[in-house]
């Protein structure tokens, strides 16, 4: 796939303005608030969470927990205390000016996303890995990639070598593949990737397949690319411009009896998955175009984007061959696939390809939460899969749950997410480390925002 990148907002955001408050070596505690750990599916009600250095220091019945001298209390009562979510498959400008990064981190951020996984990467993106690490710029912990393999950056199995060592060196966190990747280059990346121990992750090339996929040991396979492919008879025989974006022209005539083999796979192979269903419903399902039109979350990209994705969609819905049938075969089998990798024990990861066609960063994960819920998992396993999910992915022991001892990465929400998804919204502070960021603040920072 193609990404453009045209999303450049013009503001500037004072990260120090009022609302935005940092507490170092000063405690915060949040009081008589409802707390969802997500290590269990319970809810820890009339809890007091107490907070120093980034991390949770304490927490307990209410009437249990001695609130710290000089302290500051957030009122919590009614409230619901979440981990933050991650961004499995998010994208930063790959620009030299760190200025149009840093508002797009602000979008994931104020959304209640503390950790984004960047997935098409630049030089530039190093550096400001490092000044969120510093604290010298204000984000979600950033991991990321360098630029991507794909059929035009990869020529040869030697510069597909190349390329691993040279991102490797350069101290990336992991590589991206995209689409193009052949028989012939793909398995001395795959090899080479395994030897000097950097994961690989993303797109499978329709001429790899997701059977090699497996076996080369991606750390994550996203979109559920070629899982549909892998499920249709007489694929060997198609071209790549036959099957559609992720399968979207020929889901209808998949063997769903496959799917049970292809899940054991993945399990097996301890390969987890980023479905992005927001992109792939809201790009590539049945309705057109003017159900978005008056989308609010729009107002956030500048309109000649909004319209260049507008078009996009309207292109998909008016090409020759369009059938609303098939496209609605097409979401029914993802909704499949992914209630058969929960219940068959596959990490799924949240993420939801933003910014790319109708998903806005940050927002757009709202919009997938509700798309798994759509396809049978329950509020608790979608919330899972960007909180415990992923830092077991991440092999983070003291992340993604509400725990003493755990990262104070923590999002205040107003009603319970595991009663409707759509609470996920009702966002009234956002903490990362010692960092607090009040409803006022995100209000504010949303309204620069605005174009």
């Amino acid at each position: 796939m193609m990404y453009r990148f045209l999303f450049f907002l013009l503001v500037s955001v004072n990260v120090w303005g009022q609302g935005l408050s940092v507490y170092k070596d000063k405690a915060v505690v949040f009081t008589s608030v409802n707390v969802v750990p997500m290590d269990r599916e319970e809810v820890l009600r009339d809890y007091h969470v107490v907070v120093r250095n980034g991390k949770i220091t304490d927490m307990g019945p209410a009437a249990k927990i001695k609130i710290p001298a000089g302290a500051t209390v957030i009122d919590g009562k009614g409230r619901y205390l979440l981990p933050g979510w991650s961004e499995m498959h998010a994208h930063v400008p790959q620009v030299d000016d760190l200025a149009p990064m840093k508002e797009v981190l602000m979008l994931y951020l104020v959304n209640g996303i503390t950790n984004i996984r960047g997935m098409l990467g630049s030089p530039k993106h190093l550096e400001l890995r490092d000044k969120i690490r510093s604290g010298e710029i204000l984000g979600p912990h950033f991991i990321t990639s360098g630029p991507s393999f794909s059929g035009q950056s990869v020529r040869s199995p030697e510069r597909g070598i190349e390329m691993v060592r040279e991102q490797k060196k350069a101290g990336y966190d992991f590589l991206k593949l995209h689409p193009g990747l052949t028989k012939a280059t793909f398995p001395g990346i795959a090899r080479t990737a395994r030897e000097v121990g950097i994961p690989i992750a993303g797109h499978v090339s329709f001429n790899v397949g997701v059977w090699a996929a497996i076996d080369a040991g991606y750390a994550t396979i996203d979109h559920l690319d070629g899982f549909i492919e892998a499920l249709t008879p007489g694929i060997d025989t198609m071209a790549a411009q036959e099957t559609g974006l992720f399968g979207t022209r020929i889901a209808y005539k998949a063997d769903r009896s496959k799917i049970p083999g292809l899940v054991k796979a993945l399990k097996d192979n301890n390969i987890a998955v980023v479905p992005t269903e927001a992109l792939a419903e809201r790009w590539l399902a049945p309705e057109g175009a003017e159900k978005f039109e008056e989308d609010p979350d729009l107002k956030y990209i500048e309109p000649k984007e909004r319209e260049r994705w507008l078009q996009v969609k309207r292109n998909f819905n008016n090409e020759p061959g369009f059938n609303v049938a098939h496209a609605k075969a097409f979401v029914d089998l993802r909704h499949q696939l992914l209630l058969a990798c929960q219940k068959g024990g596959v990490d799924l990861l949240l993420g939801s390809d933003a910014p790319q066609i109708l998903n806005v960063p940050g927002f757009s994960i709202h919009h997938e939460l509700k798309y798994l819920t759509d396809a049978g998992l329950t509020p608790y396993e979608a919330l899972r899969t960007g909180t415990v999910n992923v830092a077991k992915f991440l092999g983070k022991k003291d992340s993604g749950a509400v725990r003493k001892g755990f990262d104070s990465d923590l999002v205040l929400l107003a009603g319970n997410p595991l009663e409707n998804i759509s609470n996920t919204r009702r966002i009234e502070a956002v903490m990362i480390g010692s960092r607090l960021l009040s409803k006022e603040f995100i209000a504010g920072e949303l309204k620069k925002l605005e174009k």
